[in-house]
């Protein structure tokens, strides 16, 4: 009887402690650093990174960073331009041990879902030309949804959604709802003819609904696993429905 008993109070201790275990999630960011044809350089938007990043690390949840060729992540030089800066971008411009961190980002080659609980990409230009082709980052998308599991984008970070595909073949994103950037915020910052392609028609194009609110307003959608946002001021709100998703 006292076994019995013992053996029931550390099966419902472990049980207890696995309910508690820290929750893990994969950050993915682009490695791409030039701006089509123009010479100037892009990569990530420092916003779109540091406030999901903080958001969720406040919340005890662990973030491991990777990129497709690991090491520095390219960081868009105008996302640090003063009129872009917010709360979560001067809390990173003064950790040095994130910096440190993100400097040492893990090449995608050596990521595997199995260690994570969700994956979010955020946006910047960059990913409409490496992330969007990525073989690597369209199996590793595909793999976390189809072990239900979370998937998060903001911006322009759904271009990783182009070749993503559902278990019987078909794009992930066909008949679910979405949102991106849209094609007049790009002709608004004269990119239109320098991206490879419109964002906001391939995601239609590949049957998502695509859902849009005002130019540079807040504006994120979630459909059942699937969370996006539509430009850098909607970053807050992809990491709050993803936390959402990830403590019920």
């Amino acid at each position: 009887m006292k076994y019995l008993l013992f053996a029931g109070l550390a099966l419902s201790g472990g049980l207890a402690a696995k309910a508690q275990e820290k929750k893990k999630v994969l950050i993915v960011l682009t490695s791409h650093n030039q701006l089509g044809n123009t010479g100037e350089k892009t990569g990530f938007w420092t916003e779109e990174f540091a406030t999901p990043y903080y958001a969720l690390t406040d919340q005890g949840i662990e973030v491991t960073i990777a990129s497709p060729k690991g090491g520095q992540p390219p960081i868009d030089p105008k996302s640090d331009l003063p009129e872009n800066s917010t709360p979560a971008t001067k809390r990173f411009k003064a950790d040095k041990a994130l910096q440190e961190k993100l400097s040492k980002s893990i090449p995608l080659s050596k990521i595997n879902q199995e260690d994570f609980d969700a994956v979010f990409y955020p946006g910047g230009h960059g990913p409409m030309w490496d992330l969007a082709e990525d073989k690597q980052s369209a199996k590793l998308i595909a793999s976390f949804y189809q072990h239900n599991k979370p998937i998060a984008f903001v911006c322009h970070a759904p271009a990783a959604l182009q070749h993503v595909k559902d278990k019987n073949g078909e794009a992930l994103i066909k008949g679910k709802k979405v949102t991106a950037f849209t094609n007049t915020e790009e002709a608004a910052v004269k990119l239109d003819k320098v991206v490879p392609f419109s964002l906001e028609d391939m995601l239609r194009s590949k049957g998502a609904k695509f859902e849009k609110g005002a130019d540079w307003q807040a504006y994120a959608v979630t459909d059942g696993l699937l969370i996006t946002g539509q430009n850098p001021a909607s970053s807050e709100l992809v990491a709050k429905q993803l936390i959402k998703l990830l403590v019920k």
